[in-house]
């Protein structure tokens, strides 16, 4: 193993010591009473029981009755408005069928809320989507709360639903779950032409019908849409986080291939419940080691900055305790190895096609890039996942993938990276802590020094560049109050046409907020997620208009050059909204997730470590806030905590 590489995943369990250790316990209790005890099911009470398989068909019902069986739960995220998870609408029937003909039986346990950040950006429904993350991991849980299941098949794809999924089945440790993808859309309008529309349209040069023309032959059918933004960086981390059949994770949808991939994943569901000779609780297979394969896989392949947020939650599911310091420290190891829009103009098509996950994966780990010594679903080690599926007379094999990359414009080997270094930084400085994706940023843009022009809203940048009061000046753009705990740290990527036509023109211009950007960013430089948010009193606030902004992704730093006795004798400027005028397309349901969220670098939830429930443990993720209060109308200054939190 490359050092760095052991000692950040040493670091790692050894912080998390004391959580993982109470999970752990947690679900092997659980797991040692589901193997003494055969399928869940018959240890129902009988009334329990016949509810639970009451409208099942004439097929299942007796298996269901029965207590032989290993019972399989589907819980999906299907709905016909979303390209990516239209395909799920087949999936439930072929997947009853894969399981039955296995040996075991399946129910759609329930579903879980999918909602498109390609659709809510600019919007208020945005300000929702960070929080569904937390909603989907509820739901998830919900939906096996029933103690019917042996393991669970879990349907999801986009944004915030694989990662909400996976908080979800990690608190049902003990039971196996297999992710099934539905794949990426065919290839459309090349990248460099949608977005050159869209900077176009910014500047009042094409009109609304060639924007929609070009927006509809890009995302033009079934399937995920194919740049590598965030619904793409789930699918990869999950195949090597090996909870995706080997290979499977960008076959189109509706092909034979697809549809034989999900069979597989169904019957190999039953295969590794506790009453198989493989079983493979999910608890056991997310430790350390595929933790930390994840990072190094978002950091090879310059995946979306979401996943700095996501990952922390989805390790703290799991007892784990990440930070982005050990993001830091692999991303100065860690090479790019990808150049997939928006950090190239190839898709995950293109990607597959140039050899894909399976010629990833196994660079990565012949270059002791990757833990090999981990579970999957496939079975022991990732070696496994070298190898990539095909029909043979009508049969799903795999076979070991020997060669190298077919296109080394779009994948690279190690020994050859686009650049030395992951595509993901991590910034430090007197305005706190960011994120910075340089993987697609031009070189000669990753270093600004310029006045500060601040925004407490993205509608009054837009009307800015609209009216021209940003032209023919360097600037950098401070969106503040757009962090969890403001109004849901929406994605800001509408920012993105107007600035880059501003880049274009010369300008210097960045951003820095504590918002998010689309995973689909990057051309634009750009501090987000900044640590803590303005809403808690972070010295975004303190920022004022003209103040000089150097803003260093190379270097890693982030500083508001004014002096320090000048920073100390300011007050914040601006507020987050109160709950009573948070309000409309359904956003007072959620002031609660406000009050509740943690920093962006505690993963921005509402969730705990598992493991280490109490409050004062650790470093925590998403504590609250004094009950029945909010930011704004709690008598406490902006950003106070319950005492005994560490940071």
């Amino acid at each position: 193993m490359n050092p760095v590489i052991q000692d950040v995943t040493d670091r790692i369990a050894e912080r998390s010591l004391a959580s993982r250790t109470a999970y752990l316990e947690r679900i092997r209790r659980e797991a040692e009473a589901a193997r003494a005890k055969g399928p869940a099911r018959a240890h129902l009470g009988c009334a329990n029981l016949a509810h639970g398989f009451a409208g099942a068909s004439a097929e299942d019902k007796p298996a269901l009755r029965g207590t032989a069986k290993p019972g399989v739960a589907i819980v999906t995220s299907y709905n016909d408005m979303l390209s990516a998870h239209q395909p799920y609408e087949t999936y439930p029937p072929e997947l009853k069928a894969a399981v039955r003909a296995a040996g075991g039986v399946a129910q759609v346990a329930g579903g879980v809320p999918a909602m498109c950040d390609g659709i809510t950006q600019g919007r208020a429904g945005m300000e929702l989507s960070l929080y569904s993350r937390d909603v989907i991991a509820m739901s998830a849980a919900i939906a096996l709360s029933h103690d019917m299941f042996d393991a669970s098949l879990l349907l999801g794809v986009c944004d915030k639903i694989v990662p909400g999924l996976f908080i979800g089945a990690l608190h049902f440790g003990h039971l196996p779950a297999i992710f099934v993808p539905a794949g990426p859309m065919t290839s459309g309008l090349p990248n460099k032409v949608k977005a050159r529309t869209r900077q176009l349209f910014a500047e009042g040069k094409v009109g609304r019908d060639e924007l929609l023309d070009a927006e509809a032959k890009s995302y033009h059918s079934p399937g995920t849409c194919t740049f590598y933004g965030t619904a793409n960086s789930n699918q990869a981390l999950m195949e090597v986080m090996g909870l995706h059949l080997p290979g499977s994770t960008f076959v189109n949808p509706h092909t034979e291939l697809r549809h034989a991939l999900t069979a597989a994943a169904g019957r190999r569901a039953v295969e590794i419940t506790a009453h198989g000779d493989a079983y493979t609780p999910i608890g056991e297979l997310v430790d350390e080691k595929s933790i930390v394969n994840a990072c190094v896989a978002l950091l090879a392949t310059g995946g979306s900055t979401n996943h700095t947020l996501h990952l922390v939650a989805m390790a703290a599911a799991a007892g784990i305790v990440l930070t982005w310091d050990d993001l830091a420290r692999l991303s100065e190891v860690v090479p790019s190895l990808t150049k997939i829009y928006p950090n190239g103009q190839a898709d995950v098509n293109h990607f597959r096609d140039a050899g894909g996950m399976q010629v990833l994966i196994g660079d990565l780990i012949d270059e002791g890039l990757l833990h090999a010594d981990v579970m999957t679903v496939a079975g022991p080690g990732l070696d496994r996942y070298r190898e990539a599926p095909e029909l043979v007379d009508g049969e799903l094999v795999w076979s070991p993938v020997t060669g190298g990359s077919a296109d080394l414009d779009v994948l690279r080997p190690v020994a050859k990276p686009f650049s030395a270094d992951g595509g993901i930084h991590m910034l430090a400085g007197n305005l706190g802590r960011a994120v910075s994706k340089v993987s697609a940023v031009k070189p000669e843009h990753l270093v600004i020094e310029a006045p500060a022009k601040v925004f407490d809203d993205q509608l009054d940048l837009l009307k800015a560049f609209e009216t021209g009061e940003l032209d023919g000046q360097d600037f950098v753009a401070v969106i503040r109050y757009q962090g969890p705990s403001a109004n849901g740290m929406p994605e800001l990527h509408k920012l993105t046409p107007p600035l880059a036509v501003l880049l274009d023109r010369g300008q210097r211009v960045a951003i820095v907020t504590d918002g998010r950007m689309s995973g689909a960013s990057g051309k634009v430089p750009a501090a987000i997620h900044l640590s803590p948010e303005a809403a808690d009193g972070g010295p975004i606030a303190l920022v004022r208009e003209g103040d000089v902004i150097r803003l260093d992704s190379a270097a890693g730093t982030l500083e508001l050059l004014v002096p320090a006795e000048e920073l100390a004798r300011r007050t914040p400027e601006g507020r987050p909204l109160s709950d009573a005028q948070w309000v409309g397309t359904g956003r007072e349901l959620f002031a609660a997730f406000r009050r509740m969220a943690g920093h962006a670098e505690q993963g921005a939830g509402i969730f705990g470590v598992s493991g280490a429930e109490s409050p004062h443990h650790g470093p925590g993720l998403g504590f609250p806030a004094e009950a029945g209060s909010s930011h704004l109308e709690t008598g406490a200054p902006l950003g106070a905590r319950p005492a005994g939190l560490a940071r």
